[in-house]
């Protein structure tokens, strides 16, 4: 089997069955170094250009997964959701994705497969690991069925390609009618920073009046800021603080994914987290800004690509 990276899984309840397709879902595809399970089919796919991921992985020397101080990753995280009959139950596809990592030469991090690792009280495992994975990353990346019982089966692997550290999780667990295998990729990186400059914020604003300010990062479907964005946050204080007697809108803007109404709040809270960051954390005088959001209604580029709604997705800094 060829080479394979391993992806992560988590429950969210949906409705009590599910029909099985018979085809991919529009625009998806598998992982280049990653091969399905035979005969499984993509239910769900997105992936984030560059994010923050918890993993709950094993402490050392232990047999309880550290799902109280889980690992940080940061990086590009993708998250696949496949569907199987229910022929091939959870044990058995996650002894095929073990016999796969394992001649691949990854690590194994965890493999828990049903029965007495699932089992109620057994170091915590059944509802604080995967109460671990919902809180920490399943709203974040979207997507998944509550598994049944204990029909549910975990492997966690780590590998390394082109110097960057990547991390593969499979969820298997049973849904009805189906057998569902959630995987998550997360290829560990630093953010890319440098979009913004002070030089590069004076000619854009002086020759167009705006500027996307492309080197602020935020946790998906939310306003919070992450770490990765101090380069531009600094910049931009340092160019505020060059031209004080000049005042500026901070305009939050989103795909046009999802519920309308929530975009637009959506927008509006990330450009008032932006604002209220720069006030409280880097000394900018707060009546030199103004925050506004105006969700999906100016879009830079067409939605109707992962790019496009990338490009799209940004808060830009305007000349009053």
């Amino acid at each position: 089997m060829k080479a394979f990276f391993l992806l992560l899984a988590s429950c969210l309840s949906l409705q009590a069955t599910m029909a099985q397709r018979t085809s991919d879902i529009k625009n998806s595809r598998d992982y280049p170094l990653v091969s399905r399970f035979e005969g499984s089919v993509i239910e769900y796919y997105k992936a984030t250009k560059w994010d923050s991921y918890k993993l709950p992985v094993f402490k050392d020397n232990t047999t309880k997964p550290n799902y109280k101080e889980p690992l940080k990753l940061e990086g590009k995280v993708m998250r696949w959701q496949y569907s199987t009959s229910p022929d091939n139950n959870p044990a058995y596809i996650a002894r095929n994705f073990e016999k796969a990592f394992t001649q691949a030469g990854y690590k194994i991090l965890l493999n828990a497969t049903p029965g007495e690792d699932f089992e109620e009280g057994a170091a915590g495992f059944s509802g604080d690991f995967y109460g671990g994975f919902k809180d920490l990353n399943l709203e974040k990346f979207g997507f998944a069925y509550e598994p049944i019982g204990n029909h549910k089966a975990v492997i966690i692997a780590k590998t390394n390609a082109n110097g960057n550290d990547i991390y593969i999780v499979e969820v298997i667990s049973d849904f009805s009618n189906v057998t569902l295998i959630t995987q998550d990729v997360i290829e560990v990186e630093e953010a890319d920073t440098g979009h913004v400059s002070a030089t590069a914020l004076s000619e854009a604003l002086n020759n167009q009046g705006h500027m996307a300010l492309n080197g602020l990062y935020f946790n998906n479907g939310q306003a919070t800021l992450q770490p990765a964005s101090e380069a531009t946050l600094q910049a931009l204080a340092a160019y505020l603080k060059a031209n004080p007697t000049n005042t500026y809108f901070l305009v939050g803007h989103t795909d046009n994914t999802g519920d309308f109404e929530a975009n637009q709040a959506l927008s509006k809270n990330r450009a008032l987290n932006v604002l209220q960051t720069l006030t409280e954390q880097y000394g900018v005088v707060a009546n030199q800004l103004k925050a506004y959001g105006v969700g999906s209604l100016a879009p830079v580029k067409p939605n109707t690509t992962e790019s496009g709604r990338a490009k799209n997705r940004r808060v830009e800094l305007v000349r009053e």
